[in-house]
């Protein structure tokens, strides 16, 4: 079995393994609740704080990876949002739903775990590139379009309502917080404490293994019901789409080797929750979300790995 192909079974087989143990009864799904909430609240952003502290990020130039990487979320969030208006006929609300199912790579409890598994610090150094600019960026865009597409206010909101709202939302958010502390960290050119370096150390080694059971775990309480054929058509646009329009973004913009190959593994990740708690907010589409990521997680062992050995094969 190559390297590859192993890390990434161990990646998915942790997710897989958290969900068996709550599909088994074995763990109850508010436990995968509780470690969701400690891997997002502090083992997370830990490890970020720390690469933060210690990153050169190899000379990657950022605006190239952020328009690949972007690029494919503006397609994919497009064709998923005209594939469920258009070809579905559902409604403008249900559309985002969809947009978002289409283009929100799970970046964050998959995708950390899963760059430094297969690329190690350098492609987690990578990764935290675009986190850095992606929690920002499709938290504004699903506030705006929240405003367009959400139920009709009697009063409009002022323009200065919904920037405060977006700046407690991005300030507040403990993942942010990780990357800001430790860029002021590294700003100040001391090394950490040797007693807060252990502290760091033993929470952010043990983050990856937690977010990955606490995924699977989490999704034993979606499931699959009803609305099946556009949570496939929604998969299949996330899973082969958005990657195939980051390949060849990367290759039209001549990204380096590796920031080309994290730019698209991370546009071959299946959804997070984010569209399921976009679908909450709307009041619609929460069968939609919940399908399509259980649908696109089970199936992203086989085309992540699929796109991983296309971008070898291209990139070298």
């Amino acid at each position: 079995m190559s390297p590859l192909v192993e890390t990434v079974l161990f990646v998915f087989g942790l997710v897989a393994l958290g969900y068996l143990s709550g599909v088994t009864g074995y763990m109850r799904t508010e436990t995968g609740d509780a470690l969701s909430e400690f891997a997002i609240g502090v083992a997370l952003p830990l490890l970020l704080f720390r690469t933060m502290i210690g990153a050169d990020f190899h000379g990657t130039t950022p605006w190239a990876l952020w328009a690949t990487y972007f690029a494919a979320v503006i397609v994919a969030w497009t064709v998923g949002h005209l594939v469920t208006t258009r070809l579905f006929g559902r409604d403008g609300q249900a559309g985002v739903v969809g947009g978002v199912s289409s283009a929100f790579s799970n970046l964050v409890l998959l995708g950390i775990p899963f760059m430094l598994g297969v690329f190690g610090q350098e492609g987690f150094e990578i990764l935290s590139l675009i986190i850095s600019v992606h929690l920002p960026t499709m938290m504004m865009a699903s506030i705006i379009l929240f405003q367009l597409f959400g139920p009709r206010r009697s009063e409009p909101v002022h323009p200065i309502e919904i920037i405060r709202d977006f700046l407690r939302k991005i300030l507040t958010n403990p993942l942010i917080i990780g990357i800001l502390a430790g860029l002021a960290w590294r700003a100040t050119g001391l090394p950490l404490p040797a007693l807060a370096n252990r502290f760091v150390d033993a929470l952010a080694n043990i983050a990856g293994p937690i977010a990955l059971f606490a995924m699977g775990l989490g999704l034993r309480k979606f499931g699959i019901s009803g609305n099946i054929k556009p949570a496939l058509a929604l998969s299949v646009l996330k899973l082969f789409l958005m990657p195939a329009v980051a390949l060849l973004f990367a290759w039209l913009l001549g990204l380096p080797p590796l920031p080309a190959k994290v730019a698209v593994a991370a546009a071959s990740l299946p959804s997070g929750v984010n569209s399921y708690l976009i679908a909450i907010q709307f009041g619609t589409g929460q069968a939609l979300a919940s399908n399509q990521m259980t649908i696109a997680t089970a199936c992203a062992v086989v085309t992540t790995a699929f796109w991983l050995m296309v971008a070898t094969m291209v990139f070298g």
